[in-house]
């Protein structure tokens, strides 16, 4: 009887074991499942921010494309309030969202990966940090965030860049253009065609150059902003160590104003660039078959030694007013979507973590 006692117990004990294994490793591969849940909806949340802050300033992102581009011996577009008047006369309400589409086409997934990968860049950074510190309750500097948001941005405007250059054309175009671009898909397929693959990336270079200071400025005083607000609570503005949606929008707005300050030139280059090589450019840039202005470029520092040799310094930061004008609630509005997106969809990290 004791022998088939002991033999009992091994087999329950067997069985509890097998139970407690089968049960373990159940919950290793709910973090898996968890963590990729939360990585796609902090992909839905970056997407759904990008799209609604830049349908909500698309005329003046438009307006400033324009006053980039346009032919110096053929302004039509002379200042933010003139100019948007002008394509309401000319284009009507449609020409003010003109090229949206393509651009909501391009910014989702452009924001979606923006957002996600400053996330990872940050852990990744944070991680190596500690171990160089030794400190494992260290935070995030700002030097250290800019690195982060500057990866991002690369990371970003690298995948996306195609459809940013064809956004950049389909944009220009109005009703008096030799040609007409019918979609994003029909202008990446002619551009392929007439111009070949390398095309698709005019203007690159000066994009991921421009994008380091923007993207990392957005991110690095974006956060520094909030943290400073938080410990150092300035007119009560961090009650419960919690900001509201106006602070965090009005610290969105400052972060976006200098990093597109700082980056704007270089914006104007690309755009330049991407014009080059169109067969049936629009009147815009062709200026109505009056006196053309130089529009092939080298390289970038061909097209910033001929901009401002023919058009001045001052031609590097041309649609800069209604750019700023456009920046301050796109950047606030795509930082604070992007955070209550997470929230609502119960995403516990936020951009700050």
């Amino acid at each position: 009887m004791a022998s088939e006692d002991v033999k009992t117990e091994s087999t329950v004990s067997q069985i509890v074991n097998f139970a407690e294994e089968a049960k373990l490793s159940k919950e290793e591969i709910k973090p898996s499942q968890y963590q990729l849940l939360s990585i796609t909806k902090s992909l839905i949340a970056g997407g759904v921010a990008g799209a609604v802050s830049r349908t909500a300033v698309a005329p003046l992102e438009r307006l400033k494309i324009l006053i980039q581009v346009q032919n110096p011996h053929s302004i039509k577009y002379n200042g933010t309030i003139q100019g948007l008047k002008y394509i309401w006369r000319t284009e009507g309400f449609r020409g003010l969202f003109k090229g949206n589409g393509t651009n909501c086409a391009r910014i989702v997934p452009n924001s979606a990966v923006k957002f996600f990968s400053y996330e990872q860049a940050s852990k990744g950074i944070l991680y190596l940090y500690q171990q160089r510190t030794g400190n494992d309750d260290a935070q995030l500097t700002p030097v250290l965030r800019l690195g982060a948001g500057a990866c991002a941005g690369i990371i970003a405007m690298s995948a996306t860049y195609p459809m940013d250059m064809v956004r950049g054309r389909l944009t220009v175009q109005t009703e008096s253009s030799p040609y007409q671009y019918r979609g994003m898909c029909h202008a990446l397929s002619t551009v392929l065609r007439e111009e070949g693959f390398r095309a698709l990336y005019k203007g690159w270079l000066p994009s991921v150059i421009g994008v380091i200071p923007y993207v990392g400025l957005n991110f690095a005083v974006y956060e520094s902003l909030k943290d400073w607000m938080i410990t150092s609570n300035p007119y009560n503005l961090a009650g419960n160590k919690e900001l509201s949606v106006v602070t965090r929008l009005g610290c969105g707005a400052v972060a976006g104003t200098i990093g597109q300050t700082v980056s704007y030139p270089l914006d104007v280059i690309r755009r330049r660039m991407q014009m080059v090589g169109w067969t049936h450019a629009s009147s815009v840039v062709t200026g109505d078959g009056r006196r053309p202005a130089s529009l092939e470029y080298t390289g970038m520092v061909d097209a910033f030694r001929k901009t401002v040799r023919h058009e001045g310094f001052t031609a590097l930061y041309k649609g800069l007013i209604p750019n700023c004008v456009k920046v301050v609630p796109s950047i606030a509005i795509a930082f604070v979507t992007y955070e209550q997106m997470k929230e609502l969809m119960g995403v516990e990290i936020r951009i700050s973590d």
